[in-house]
């Protein structure tokens, strides 16, 4: 597999166009996590996912990054599925990740992956499932719509 920028924009396409079963996903796990938190949390829209998913490609370095995950779980089978469990497990968490951003979204996508993942039954390669998991858990983290991540945190310190 070689990532070059062309290989890049066709997978920023591809992510884009997958939104209308992405968006359901994210949205359904929005609700669980809404429900097992006791709080509201905003719907997604096909257009504010899509606008979201040019923010992501739009940088480079994680754009690249994101585009060889997408790459590999697409094309990612293993005989019986089962022996490769591990393998599209990894990938994908590290995807959602990828997508979330840094620290603390990061972790907070890696563990909503596995909650939308065991709703997820994707038909196709052993990875694809796991890839829209992973699509659904990075994009329904960065996206507004929790209420802690609306104004200022009462963590953040200034400087005298």
């Amino acid at each position: 597999m070689e990532v070059t920028p062309s290989v890049v924009e066709r997978e920023a396409r591809w992510v884009a166009d997958r939104a209308s079963v992405v968006v359901p996903l994210l949205n359904e796990t929005r609700d669980r996590l809404g429900a097992l938190f006791d709080t509201e949390v905003g719907t997604v829209t096909e257009s504010a996912y899509r606008e979201e998913v040019g923010v992501v490609f739009a940088d480079g370095e994680v754009a690249v990054n994101v585009a060889g995950y997408v790459c590999l779980l697409r094309e990612l089978d293993v005989a019986d599925d089962y022996p490769g469990f591990v393998v599209d497990e990894m990938l994908g968490r590290e995807l959602a990740a990828t997508i979330a951003g840094g620290q603390p979204l990061s972790l907070l996508a890696q563990a909503t992956f596995h909650l939308a993942d065991v709703r997820t039954h994707t038909t196709g390669v052993a990875g694809a499932d796991d890839l829209d998991a992973a699509l659904a858990a990075g994009f329904q983290t960065r996206l507004p719509g929790w209420a802690w991540r609306e104004g200022e945190s009462p963590f953040a310190v200034t400087r005298d």
